[in-house]
């Protein structure tokens, strides 16, 4: 009997331990079923993750959502929203002074694409744990991208140094001319430079986070100050040996004198020291003239007849008479080098009283009037079609008002002082000289040169356009002729003549 229930007790522990052990059992399948089904569903959203074409939820480009979006329709909400945010210029500003920075101009633009194929590559590196690490972060957290912003460097500082070069308070270096005897040295003084490097910063800073939408940009700036005047290095650009002028014939060459200019160094330098803050300098130079100028030389320099023109005058008015002859000895002689712009009103000078010039009927306020100087545009005119017949580049040249007694229509060439000039670059390889003369009811130029192989004859031609009772329209065109046939024409102006 006793064995018995001990065996019962035995049974019912039996019982609850097998009653246990199911259970335990259960739990354990049905963890290793749902960790299975986790893991295979894991897998297939990895996979489909992997594979997908769009961004996955939680990101953002610039601040915008992108989540769910394909790389094209990314790139599109990217580009749309922050041509919005973002103004076409920046405003910079200095003191009252303001300046504007087109944003094209220095190609800025952000780089979209290569943030969005960023975006579209999060979580896809193919390591199945770091990936769900990284996906799972961003999308519990959210992840903003910072596209990249590109831009034109050299456009960017060439837009700095054009706004350096019209700041106000630029700092002044030292200068010099020179005015009559006397060589000017002017003083520096202190001013401000842009602080390129930090300003450039600013701007592409500004850019990125696009705060220039809304306020102007401080230019900064620090104090910049003179050079120290060098003496000896304005004394080596002022300073010239005097030379005779000469030429020479194999190969014909004409070398024109120099004036000898000089100036003492160690005097300039007291003068300097002894008043440091002074505006300027006036510092002596001494002059030392050529025996021989470049208008001494004879026609053997200038070989060969390259232009003339001859015009008519009434000789018996003789005040109009002494004007021309006064404008053709100032030209007379001259000598325009290879390169050197010729001007009329600088090389005959202001027409006064003192000067010689008479009351003489010139052109003004729409007819005829009395008037000093008046007639020496027939000089200009003479000398202008000789210049075109020497294949002289005209620079500055005007027709008259009205269609002038000595000179057909787009044949003249009017002058007026500190207004209308003639002017014309010497373009051929080797000095010119003019010889004027006003003698017996003519007035001729003649320019002498050096022939140059295959010229041609040239001269003004000139056609018509319209005529009517108050005006009347005329194209020039310097003609090329040779074996006396004109082999082309080049437009050189349309002039417009009142009727009288």
């Amino acid at each position: 009997m006793p064995d018995f229930q001990i065996f019962k007790g035995n049974n019912k522990k039996i019982l609850k331990m097998f009653k246990h052990d199911s259970i335990v059992l259960l739990f354990v399948i049905f963890l290793a079923i749902f960790i299975g089904i986790l893991i295979a569903g894991s897998i297939m959203f990895y996979s489909n993750q992997q594979n997908s074409n769009t961004i996955q939820s939680g990101v953002f480009i610039k601040g915008i959502n992108v989540s769910g979006l394909t790389k094209q329709e990314a790139i599109k909400l990217v580009t749309n929203e922050l041509h919005k945010q973002m103004n076409d210029h920046l405003e910079l500003t200095y003191k009252n002074y303001n300046y504007y920075l087109e944003v094209e101009q220095i190609e800025a633009k952000f780089d979209i694409e290569s943030s969005v194929n960023y975006a579209l590559n999060i979580a896809k590196t193919g390591n199945f744990l770091n990936d769900m690490e990284k996906y799972i972060l961003v999308l519990t957290a959210n992840i903003n991208i910072e596209p990249v912003l590109t831009y034109n460097e050299n456009a960017l500082i060439s837009y700095l140094e054009t706004i350096q070069a019209n700041l106000p308070d630029q700092v002044q270096q030292y200068g010099y001319y020179i005015e009559d005897d006397e060589l000017i040295i002017t003083n520096g003084s202190n001013g401000v430079e842009i602080s390129v490097d930090d300003l450039k910063n600013i701007i592409i800073e500004s850019i990125q986070d696009i705060s220039y939408s809304n306020e102007y940009i401080q230019i900064p700036t620090h104090v910049k100050y003179p050079d120290p005047i060098n003496v000896e290095s304005i004394h080596s650009d002022v300073y010239r040996e005097v030379q005779n002028a000469y030429f020479t014939t194999e190969p014909y060459a004409v070398f024109p004198d120099v004036t000898g200019v000089d100036f003492d160094i160690d005097k300039a330098k007291e003068i300097i020291e002894n008043n440091p803050e002074a505006e300027e300098y006036a510092i002596e130079l001494n002059y030392k003239k050529a025996d021989i100028t470049v208008n001494d030389l004879g026609k053997e320099a200038f070989p060969d007849l390259v232009g003339s023109y001859i015009t008519k005058y009434n000789a018996r008015d003789t005040d109009r008479t002494t004007n021309l002859r006064l404008a053709a000895e100032k030209i007379n002689g001259t000598v325009v080098m290879p390169g050197e712009i010729f001007s009329y009103n600088k090389v005959v000078g202001k027409r006064t009283i003192e000067a010689g010039y008479k009351e003489a009927p010139i052109y003004q306020d729409g007819g005829v009037t009395d008037g000093l100087g008046g007639g020496i545009c027939q000089i200009s005119t003479t000398l202008y079609n000789a210049a075109i017949e020497a294949n002289m580049e005209i620079e500055q040249r005007r027709n008259h008002m009205f269609v002038p007694s000595y000179a057909e229509a787009g044949k003249d060439a009017t002058v007026v002082w500190g207004s209308t000039d003639f002017q014309f670059k010497n373009r051929r390889d080797y000095p010119i000289k003019i010889e004027a003369q006003v003698t017996g009811g003519i007035a001729s130029v003649k320019i002498y040169g050096l022939h140059m192989e295959d010229e041609y004859e040239l001269f003004i031609d000139t056609k018509t356009i319209k005529s009517t009772s108050t005006s009347l329209v005329v194209e020039s065109y310097r003609a090329y002729r040779r074996d006396g046939k004109i082999v082309k024409r080049d437009k050189l102006y349309t002039d417009t003549y009142k009727v009288h």
